[in-house]
């Protein structure tokens, strides 16, 4: 049993670096070609793998935390339920009355 579990951990973690590789746009990846890439994580499973995450991966953007100022907040998009207007003016054409003026 623990050898299967070990076996879809493995097989998990290939899947989610081959994603990895063919989602990432060329002009990221690091020291090879994308298809390289692909190649070396297809071909060599493991370690292809890991020199992916360790050398062909690219470098995300650091992130950098800036609060808002207290007492505002980000205000939320507003569908189109949300404004009267509409909905009046969709009342009206469902009504059929658009069609009689």
């Amino acid at each position: 049993m623990p050898s299967v579990l070990i076996g879809l951990v493995l097989l998990a973690f290939w899947l989610y670096c081959l994603f990895d590789v063919i989602t990432t746009p060329d002009d990221q990846v690091r020291f090879l070609p994308k298809i390289l890439w692909v190649l070396v994580v297809v071909l060599v499973p493991l370690f292809g793998s890991l020199f992916w995450l360790l050398l062909g991966r690219p470098l995300g953007p650091k992130v950098i935390y800036r609060p808002q100022p207290r007492g505002k907040k980000a205000e939320a998009p507003k569908g189109p339920d949300d404004d009267p207007e509409f909905l009046k003016d969709l009342d009206r054409r469902m009504r059929g009355e658009d069609e009689r003026g």
